[in-house]
């Protein structure tokens, strides 16, 4: 509950951190309190950089002190909240859950004390209000939620001290303060990819990016691996699954990283019998896991006695990522102003015609494209939307015939949208056709297409795709009337093998304050980068997390009119971005501005 009103000291340093006043000093006691906030972001910069710690209550502390107290103590980097718990009565203190639920606010919470009874049974009630933005539930796992809020406290007198004996559990932060103490961090799990397993490639295990928000400052090594061990959240737990036994926990309360930055990690007797495939797995999960905190060499698991069940190196763990690329250097691709594609490496000062009927051999005229993550095949839609190819991307290779062909085309809004591979080797479009528009997947790329079911559209069409490499995660443009907005949905496949059931379900909006959202793409594990605008603003090209959360520092600079962009999906490495805007195609390479690449071109992809 987030709050200041007193002095917290730092680690570090021999002073303490004076942060704002919640309530104003209590020399008389009145029989009820203004409403008053403190604004969290006036504190100093160095507030974010130390650890923080809360003050216990004062003997013969006023009620409205005690107050201000305990929401300042409950954003301090205690690990368990003991001095939080201070301010609690003896009847709740060992049952206060601060772990079940932290509401995120637009700012610090209004206060409100008001006294209850007479002059010899005292007791006083306090309410705290605000604007709430968004709810990370007991799985960590962040939701943007706008509504407005309240919750009420209790204080009475317990020994002769004021104390507070009715609260709800949870947590209640101004977005500053929970943008000081909590980061969004990934865990991973195994994608379920049903009855077919989605292609070829599927049998190996994909790992699939699970974001959750931990604190930043408290051991988040072991916070990660016991939050990895919780199992995944509750959106992607019908598509995700852990290599891990149901009841497994750790043996030690504490992890940490060996002077070669190995970890060693002991289980409960939960996981002694396991396989060495199965411990690979595990083990693949936690090193994933672990290297979103620190970089980990490889990692060991142990049985409860400590004898080694298998270890598990970064070098060996990248066979169950979800993006099995070549190896090739890092291109990028668009259609070029013939309706040609072409290609562009990170060294190039010009784009260069992809070898094949997509680019040098001339064989068809395109208005967007996709290449598969081997960048060994393309997918092209035709100039006037009406036509999808699949075509190798290698010289003297024919063209073929359309793997679809639909009615209608001819603009931006009608015909096949831009088509996305997985890292399967699936291919995903979307037919505009306004009498029954449809979600498309062509499995491995060859075959009749198969149409995926996706409830929860509201009456809106399908009028942007980009599937996850992962192939359970799909983002999705929806247009309806004059607005287009982003949603992710999770990819659910059920039936029987040769006769797959897919769906998209539980859409959920990931930018809900952009109302025309014009392009997206994939930007990392669980990051998309969008170009929208919110109602009556400019344009905007900014990072966005899957869960819905914004990561500091998530604005770009912009260029005039973006109509596509382009990102690279490769986690932790720095990557361009290209887009599409008014004079060309676009390219911002790291440390650098955005620069011209082609000054005629459209449809900018990285292989994905």
């Amino acid at each position: 509950m987030a709050g200041g009103g007193r002095g917290r000291r730092a680690a570090g340093f021999g002073v303490p951190v004076v942060v704002g006043m919640l309530l104003a000093g209590c020399a008389s006691m009145p029989g009820s309190g203004e409403v008053s906030s403190v604004d969290s972001s006036q504190r100093a910069d160095a507030d974010a950089q130390v650890r923080v710690y809360g003050v216990p209550p004062h003997k013969n502390e006023h009620p409205q002190e005690l107050v201000a107290g305990f929401l300042e103590a409950t954003t301090s980097d205690d690990p368990d909240y003991e001095t939080a718990r201070m301010y609690l009565a003896k009847s709740v203190k060992r049952h206060w859950d601060p772990s079940a639920a932290t509401i995120v606010l637009d700012r610090t919470p209004q206060v409100r004390v008001e006294r209850r009874g007479g002059d010899r049974e005292q007791s006083y009630t306090v309410t705290l209000t605000g604007k709430q933005i968004a709810r990370v539930d007991a799985k960590h796992a962040y939701k943007p939620d706008e509504q407005q809020f309240t919750t009420t406290l209790h204080m009475a007198r317990e020994d002769g001290e004021w104390r507070i004996d009715a609260l709800d559990a949870g947590l209640v932060l101004g977005v500053s303060d929970f943008q000081r103490i909590y980061r969004s961090v990934n865990k991973y799990y195994f994608a379920e990819l049903g009855p077919d397993g989605g292609g070829a490639d599927s049998t190996r295990g994909v790992l699939v990016a699970d974001p959750v928000y931990l604190r930043k400052r408290i051991d988040p090594v072991t916070s990660g691996v016991k939050a990895l061990l919780d199992g995944p959240t509750n959106w992607l737990d019908p598509v995700a699954g852990t290599a891990f036994p149901t009841g497994t926990r750790l043996v030690e309360p504490r992890l940490s990283l060996d002077d070669s930055n190995a970890l060693k990690v002991r289980l409960n007797d939960r996981a002694a019998g396991a396989d060495q495939e199965q411990c690979r797995r595990m083990a693949a999960q936690l090193l994933y896991t672990v290297q979103e905190s620190a970089k980990v060499t490889d990692v060991t698991l142990q049985r409860k006695d400590g004898s080694r069940l298998c270890t598990l190196g970064r070098e060996q763990a990248k066979e169950y990522a979800s993006d099995q690329t070549s190896g090739g250097p890092d291109r990028q691709y668009f259609v070029d102003g013939q309706h040609r594609m072409v290609s562009l490496a990170d060294t190039d000062h010009e784009a260069r015609r992809v070898a094949g009927p997509f680019g040098t051999d001339g064989a068809a005229q395109l208005r967007s494209v996709a290449v598969d993550r081997h960048q060994r095949r393309a997918a092209g839609v035709s100039a006037n939307g009406q036509s999808l190819f699949v075509a190798p991307l290698q010289g003297g290779a024919p063209l073929g015939e359309a793997r679809v062909t639909v009615h209608g085309g001819g603009t931006a809004r009608t015909g096949l949208t831009a088509p996305s591979w997985d890292g399967l080797g699936d291919l995903w479009f979307a037919d505009q056709d306004p009498d029954r528009p449809r979600l498309l997947r062509l499995a491995g790329g060859t075959g009749a297409p198969e149409e995926v079911q996706v409830p929860g559209l509201d009456g809106g069409r399908i009028s942007g795709v980009r599937v996850a490499a992962d192939g359970v995660r799909i983002a999705l443009l929806v247009t309806k009337g004059d607005h287009t907005v982003l949603k992710l949905g999770r990819v659910e496949r059920r039936g029987s093998v040769g006769r797959p059931s897919l769906s998209v379900q539980e859409l959920r909006s990931v930018a809900p304050r952009l109302e025309d959202v014009v392009a997206v793409s994939w930007a990392g594990a669980s990051r998309l980068l969008v170009a929208g605008r919110e109602q009556g603003g400019p344009q905007q090209l900014q990072y966005v997390e899957t869960d819905g959360s914004q990561p500091n520092g998530s604005g770009l600079p912009g260029i005039t009119v973006v109509r596509g962009i382009a990102a690279s999906e490769t986690p932790g490495k720095a990557q361009a971005l290209v887009a599409e805007g008014d004079g060309g195609i676009f390219r911002l390479l790291p440390e650098s501005n955005w620069k011209l690449v082609g000054k005629e071109g459209s449809a900018p992809v990285y292989p994905g």
